[in-house]
């Protein structure tokens, strides 16, 4: 950075999502963040870099005339939260980061307590960004049990923002260019989804400093990784899912299920793979470090990468839910009669077919707000004993009830499984969590198991 004299004096405007800078063109020339804008005829940068500014200015003793001040916001106004050990440490650990971070904790480890407890010590306004309207409930319930103040929202048609609000991460997205200088904290909920670009302007377009990342499953990406780190800062405490099954989350026990496919489904299967394993083949002589997204872009531009995909699709679909694995189903809600159920697939159309087979409710994306939420307190108060979903359930929903998870198919990774088994570890006294995986002895779906298994020991 170019030295400057003292008397150096920069304007700092928020605008639409960046910071305008004007005044001593030598120092703004000195800022590798500033861009100049022949529109306004000044210079701008992301707002998100607004603190790498301030530290600039400090440094080098310019004058500043700063209209971006977010509120202060009393937390004096919080409930005593009563943190576990693990959890205060976590707040501790995030403070001594100077207030930017990525807490990786398992679903059910109390997250949300960590971030309560920064939101009360921070003391300034604060924007909690999460990915879906039940946590959007699920939060505001949370800071209203916990403070005083008024609780903003923004999404599912309303729009109220006050020093602490909650967002969707497409309301915030909307919004961001009017109020992103209003927050001097961001709280991001399942900020795994950030770092890849797609979402990652939302961020940007906040002045906050201080940045709160909760995540049960952080990227394994080096690049996602190293953008989140630019986004919300680096990982600061981390507690994997095994780690505290037993102690601070229920006792947990797993179970693999092989199950074999019927002659006619193993056909099937084997004319399907083959056809996507002769294209898979063809495609890594020609590109050797292909990753999935890869072979999928390659498949999309021929006739047969396009059959190939589509028997790969085929292949998912027949491990998905064979006749084996819905008898199973049948067996194990049958020998566990007492137990509160929450049964995994793979896709819608596998979940309507088991809640047909098996006369349980499924939780959908078809499924509305309203009725979704009276569902959950029916499994709540024991009227229902079993659900059955595809992805609805995988993040942020709040089932202490529930100790019997029955994953009859996912993802080839580790995240969606860690947050699904976290969804039955939440602590209460005397529950004993039990999981079961059914898995297609014989294909690819042996893979896919191994490969989500190693991430809860991570």
């Amino acid at each position: 950075m170019a030295a400057t004299g003292p008397t150096a004096t920069l304007q700092l405007r928020f605008d639409r999502g960046t910071i305008l800078l004007e005044g001593d063109r030598a120092a703004i020339a000195s800022l590798d963040c500033a861009v100049w804008d022949p529109r306004v005829d000044s210079c701008r940068a992301p707002a998100f870099r607004y603190p790498a500014i301030l530290r600039a200015a400090r440094v080098q003793g310019w004058a500043l005339v700063d209209p971006i001040r977010p509120a202060p916001v009393d937390g004096g106004a919080f409930r005593p939260l009563g943190l576990r050990p693990y959890q205060e440490a976590a707040v501790e650990a995030w403070e001594q980061s100077a207030g930017r971070g990525l807490v990786v904790r398992p679903t059910g480890a109390g997250k949300t307590r960590v971030a309560l407890a920064a939101i009360a010590r921070c003391g300034t306004a604060t924007l909690i960004l999460v990915p879906t309207i039940a946590l959007l409930d699920q939060w505001c319930a949370q800071l209203s049990a916990a403070t005083s103040a008024s609780i903003g929202r923004l999404g599912d048609g309303i729009r109220r923002v006050e020093a602490l609000t909650v967002a969707t991460y497409e309301s915030a997205y909307r919004q961001m260019g009017q109020i992103g200088d209003r927050f001097g904290l961001l709280v991001v909920d399942e900020a795994h989804h950030f770092g890849a670009r797609q979402r990652d302007e939302v961020l940007e377009m906040a002045v906050a400093e201080r940045r709160l990342g909760l995540t049960a499953t952080p990227p394994e990406a080096p690049e996602h990784r190293a953008a989140i780190e630019r986004l919300i800062g680096p990982l600061v405490y981390e507690r994997g899912l095994l780690e505290l099954a037993g102690s601070h989350l229920a006792p947990l026990s797993r179970v693999r299920v092989l199950v074999d496919l019927e002659a006619e489904e193993r056909l099937r299967y084997r004319s399907s793979y083959e056809v996507f394993l002769d294209f898979q083949r063809a495609a890594r002589l020609q590109h050797p470090h292909a990753k999935w997204q890869d072979l999928v872009r390659i498949g999309g531009r021929s006739v047969a990468g396009r059959r190939a995909l589509s028997a790969f699709r085929e292949v998912r679909r027949i491990v998905a839910y064979p006749r084996a694995k819905a008898r199973q189903v049948g067996r194990l809600l049958g020998q566990h009669p007492a137990s509160r159920a929450l049964v995994f697939c793979a896709d819608n159309q596998a979940a309507y077919a088991i809640a047909k087979d098996h006369l349980i409710m499924p939780i959908t994306c078809d499924i509305g707000r309203v009725e979704r939420q009276q569902v959950f307190q029916r499994f709540a108060a024991g009227e229902l004993r079993a659900l059955v979903s595809a992805r609805v359930l995988n993040e942020g929903i709040d089932l202490p009830e529930a100790d019997l998870a029955i994953v009859v198919s996912g993802a080839f990774g580790a995240r969606e499984h860690v947050q699904r088994i976290g969804r039955v570890l939440r602590p209460q006294p005397g529950k004993e969590a039990l999981l079961y995986e059914l898995v297609c002895r014989g294909t690819v779906e042996t893979t896919w198991a191994a490969r989500r298994s190693r991430g809860l020991h991570s």
